[in-house]
């Protein structure tokens, strides 16, 4: 018997979510990875820089005993290992934010793509038929869009060159492109909707048609 979601889980199904994750589950789950991963290219990185640092500080002053090898390297590590975890921090809570930017900018274009097609269709909808427009929507064009729209925020911050900002909002889009599809080839193996599929097995095969008539007979039957 399947457990039942969390009141404030009840409107989304994980069946028909991205990566069979809904998204108040997917957004603190794809912060937690981002500010791990984060965190090591920052220890890394800044262990690596404060090292460097270190030793162009004190070249000019190089121990001459034993004594003062011990100290110096003693120093240098206590250093790095300090350099290391404010550059962890760091980076951490950048690519979290990012992420978590990319993320929420995908769910929303999902749900702003359903609402503009219900607007165009000028019905309305119950909440299951507003679910299975928003499943319908959840392809790679909201991925690939949400990483153009991040990448363009990040260049923005950044105060990039106008060139700089294009070759990063270029980059952005075709990461997003590949996530997107990625996330459409598992959702498909999975068996989630998705939108273009169910477009072009309509329009190429009549698998709507055929679907609409089994049913027909069935229910003669």
């Amino acid at each position: 018997m399947a457990t039942p979601l969390p009141p404030h889980l009840a409107h989304y199904d994980a069946a028909s979510s991205r990566l069979s994750i809904p998204y108040p589950l997917r957004l603190p789950l794809a912060l937690t990875l981002a500010a791990l991963s984060g965190s090591v290219l920052g220890l890394s990185q800044g262990g690596l820089e404060a090292g460097l640092r270190f030793q162009a500080e004190n070249t000019h002053r190089q121990p001459t005993t034993k004594t003062g090898w011990y100290l110096y390297h003693k120093s240098k590590n206590y250093h790095t290992a300090l350099g290391g975890v404010k550059e962890a921090f760091k980076m951490a809570g950048k690519l979290a934010l990012w992420v978590g930017m990319f993320v929420t900018m995908e769910e929303g274009l999902d749900r702003g793509r359903a609402g503009a097609v219900r607007m165009a269709r000028s019905f309305r909808t119950t909440v299951a038929e507003d679910d299975k427009l928003v499943e319908g929507s959840r392809d790679f064009l909201s991925t690939t869009l949400a990483g153009l729209g991040t990448a363009g925020l990040f260049s923005a911050w950044n105060r990039f060159p106008a060139a700089t900002a294009v070759r990063t909002m270029k980059m952005g889009a075709k990461v997003g492109l590949l996530f997107g599809v990625a996330e459409d080839a598992v959702g498909l193996m999975r068996g989630r909707r998705v939108g273009y599929v169910d477009f072009i097995q309509r329009r190429l095969f009549g698998v709507a048609e055929r679907e609409s008539a089994a049913g027909l007979l069935t229910t003669a039957g």
